[in-house]
């Protein structure tokens, strides 16, 4: 008599899967990624997809997890490891212009783009949250700048971390819209010309 057989291993790369799917979400963002588009993408079927990751908000939380570590971790890289604000954000927002642009993938951020048109609450609020997490950090290392007297005193720290992220979700539309890395560089130097000066800054 024939038994069902269990624990019988995917026939599939996770990983793989994984990234297929991170292409499809920032390429379409997530409302319009139909799992029939997620499971063609990954080359399997629905019941593995489900088995795997879960339904299609599970998989999405996990492929933003893996975008923010992998794709965008540039961003919490450059503001960690430059020794102020002003180095840390210029570097930030010339290594988006190249990471924006690379062919290797669909343009822009998966942060920013993904939340277009998006009808689904908790999604909508949990990439609201990284966003604001990301202006966080900026803020942050700007106030700590400033009390340094890295930066003027008079420096509003919330506002220019503000204008600095909405240069950067700017460059991510521009992207999309077919900018060059050269012209999103011009953006970044442009943007980082409009920060104050102090003689006091680290080189």
């Amino acid at each position: 008599m024939a038994t069902t057989q269990r624990g019988r291993p995917r026939s599939f790369d996770r990983a793989t899967a994984l990234e297929r799917a991170t292409m499809a979400f920032w390429e379409h963002g997530y409302e319009t990624t139909s799992v029939a588009e997620l499971t063609r993408a990954m080359g399997i079927g629905a019941p593995s997809l489900y088995a795997a990751f879960g339904d299609k908000r599970a998989l999405f939380e996990e492929v933003v997890t893996e975008y923010v570590r992998s794709h965008g971790s540039y961003a919490a890289r450059a503001l960690d490891a430059e020794p102020t604000a002003r180095a840390g954000i210029g570097r930030m927002l010339r290594e988006a212009a190249t990471e924006f642009t690379d062919p290797e993938h669909p343009r822009g951020c998966l942060v920013i783009s993904a939340a277009a048109n998006c009808a689904t609450p908790d999604v909508a609020d949990s990439l609201r949250d990284r966003r604001n997490a990301n202006l966080a950090g900026m803020e942050a290392r700007i106030r700590a700048d400033v009390a340094a007297g890295l930066l003027p005193a008079g420096t509003d720290a919330r506002a220019l971390a503000r204008f600095s992220g909405a240069v950067l979700q700017g460059m991510s539309q521009q992207a999309r819209d077919g900018a060059t890395r050269e012209e999103l560089e011009a953006v970044a130097e442009a943007a980082m010309r409009a920060w104050p000066e102090c003689a006091a800054e680290v080189p």
